[in-house]
């Protein structure tokens, strides 16, 4: 019979007697440690149903550097750029920016970082009645940049077939509630960058409906019939190297941002 005890081995004789003599034990091999997973890419989509949206992006593509890049589903899904849409550092928003040096699409003379609404996934256009069915949009969102010149953006609008029906624009420090060029709302007469607000967007029956941060009465009602509409979101900056005078302020750190924390969309 062979006893181990701690590090010493006894071993009992025939005459009842016990030999005893150190044994040294090796100590168990330690498990090898497992590699550490490489973190999965976040992308904007991770934060924002994409699904049904395309980007208008305030670069040129590689054909045309004068012609803003555009980028549609399925590779909006897993499509991030610093800084003109990306994530913020906690990875909880994202980032919308368009400088004043940026290429514009027709009939603007502005850049944008700005989501324009889809359909089938991503394929169509959308476009919808504001007369036919109920049509919603919540913008959980902050504006945190404007020109240095002039400290104009859009935060949010529907558009129609050929021009906006209604945006949110901050000409800073003011937040109004604008229709066909003209301000008819003061959201916030004191806005300060950084200030996280609401908006929805009602449309139904004709009417256009927005609510501001949350209330139950509508800040603004629109009464107006259109059709081919859809919504958009992100930074539109309504600015450029002209309206900023001054040759250093034609530059990429000139810009407008917004941040965008929840956006849904919803049709009835």
């Amino acid at each position: 019979m062979v006893v181990i005890k701690g590090s010493q081995l006894f071993i009992p004789t025939s005459s009842e007697k016990i030999v005893e003599f150190s044994v040294e034990l090796s100590p168990s091999p330690s498990p090898s440690p497992s590699p550490s997973p490489t973190p999965s890419p976040r992308y904007p989509s991770r934060i924002l149903d994409l699904t049904n949206w395309k980007i208008t992006l305030p670069i040129g593509t590689d054909k045309d550097p004068t012609h803003p890049l555009e980028i549609r589903q399925p590779k909006l899904m897993t499509y991030k750029i610093d800084p003109w849409f990306t994530l913020t550092s906690d990875e909880k928003e994202v980032f919308f920016r368009a400088p004043v040096s940026g290429p514009t699409t027709g009939g603007t003379k502005y850049a944008r970082s700005e989501l324009r609404e889809m359909t089938d996934g991503g394929t169509l256009q959308a476009k919808w009645s504001s007369t036919e069915g109920t049509h919603t949009m919540f913008i959980d969102e902050a504006i945190t940049a404007v020109p240095k010149t002039k400290r104009h953006i859009v935060a949010g609008q529907i558009h129609g077939s050929s021009d906006d029906i209604i945006v949110i624009r901050l000409q800073y420090p003011n937040l109004y509630v604008n229709v066909d060029g003209k301000n008819v709302y003061t959201l916030d007469s004191h806005y300060t960058l950084g200030k996280r607000f609401t908006i929805k967007f009602i449309v139904s029956g004709g009417q256009t409906k927005v609510f501001y941060n949350g209330n139950l009465q509508p800040s603004y009602t629109l009464d107006k019939k259109y059709s081919g509409a859809y919504f958009k979101a992100g930074a539109y900056t309504q600015s450029n190297c002209d309206k900023e005078f001054w040759p250093w302020l034609c530059s990429v750190n000139n810009y407008g941002e917004v941040v965008i924390y929840n956006l849904t969309v919803t049709h009835q």
